[in-house]
């Protein structure tokens, strides 16, 4: 039997690669399409280093669309954490492959409804093309089975002290997906902060001679979880984007509770944060203005990073 139809939306970006190495090679999980967009480098940019992830990983022909070049609003941010190139300056190969024809809101249509059955869709960056795809096409929710996207957090933000950056880039986009009426998880820092794949392993999967599962562990070390500690700690790196994924195959691996989110849309300090309604009973506001209509999501609060660990190496070391 086919696994969960996927696509992933992505900004790649070491952790982005990360995902899809994991996405390509899962047997439970059937990738459809991945699109890009802005984020961690140039629209540009993201669709070449999406190739060449899909190509180094010996990934089938998986149609690649370029999407949107810049927020709904605000200016292009890259963020420069991912190196120059976006993918920790590694001085992979130019691929071979190309993007399809097609903008990325097309092939997202196109793929979520010919899929015979509803979809999953991981968007792991900035949610500008999601939006454009809710409310160009907003028939499709009716084949989307769930969005389990990375982005958010209910505690520390790392754009800001409050906000998340895939938030942060893009606030309106991120309200927008919140509206779409489709069961919404969401994987935020809480959680993704908290999967690191041990220092032995990294370089256990350095030393792969298969082309894919090194090319995980070079973006692992780039990722060091611990960075200024002895070198076996250095060398320690967290798996990001990736645990979405994880959460995807393994739903049981996070702990979650349906709560009330919202983003904060003024300019500001708090501009991107995601508001999440932990209160057990209404507060004054809503006894004076009036219940608020947010939108209710599975929040991640907890993980289990073993499990996430061992699954990820599990999959990424298949032959």
């Amino acid at each position: 039997m086919p696994g969960i139809p996927v696509i992933i939306d992505c900004d790649t970006g070491v952790d982005d690669a990360l995902a899809l190495l994991f996405a390509v090679r899962h047997p439970g999980l059937d990738l459809r399409a991945v699109t890009c967009v802005a984020g961690n480098t140039d629209v540009d940019g993201v669709v070449r280093n999406t190739l060449t992830v899909l190509e180094q990983a010996g990934a089938p022909d998986i149609p690649v669309a370029r999407g949107a070049e810049r927020p709904l609003i605000e200016p292009a941010r890259p963020a420069p954490v991912h190196g120059a190139d976006g993918m920790g300056d590694l001085g992979l190969p130019a691929p071979g492959r190309r993007p399809v024809d097609v903008d990325a809101v097309t092939l997202l249509r196109g793929e979520i409804l010919a899929s015979p059955r509803p979809v999953t869709l991981i968007p792991t960056a900035p949610l500008t093309n999601i939006a454009l795809l809710l409310r160009t096409h907003p028939e499709v929710t009716r084949n989307i089975e769930r969005i389990v996207f990375m982005g958010g957090a209910v505690a520390t933000g790392n754009a800001t002290p409050v906000a998340e950056f895939n938030v942060w880039h893009d606030p309106e986009a991120a309200a927008v997906l919140l509206t779409a009426g489709v069961p919404i998880t969401m994987y935020g820092l809480d959680v993704f902060t908290q999967v690191v794949v041990p220092g032995a392993d990294v370089h256990r999967l350095r030393a792969s001679g298969e082309a894919g599962t090194r090319l995980a562990g070079e973006l692992l070390a780039h990722r060091p979880a611990h960075p200024g500690e002895a070198p076996e700690a250095e060398e320690a790196g967290g798996l990001g984007d990736a645990g979405a994924v994880c959460a995807v195959v393994d739903p049981a691996g996070i702990g979650t509770r349906l709560l009330p989110v919202e983003v904060s849309l003024a300019p500001g300090p708090t501009r991107g944060q995601t508001i999440v309604d932990r209160r057990p009973r209404p507060g004054e506001a809503e006894h004076h203005e009036g219940a608020r209509e947010q939108a209710l999501v599975d929040v991640a609060l907890d993980v289990d990073v073993e499990r996430f660990v061992k699954l990820y190496l599990a999959t990424v070391e298949r032959p």
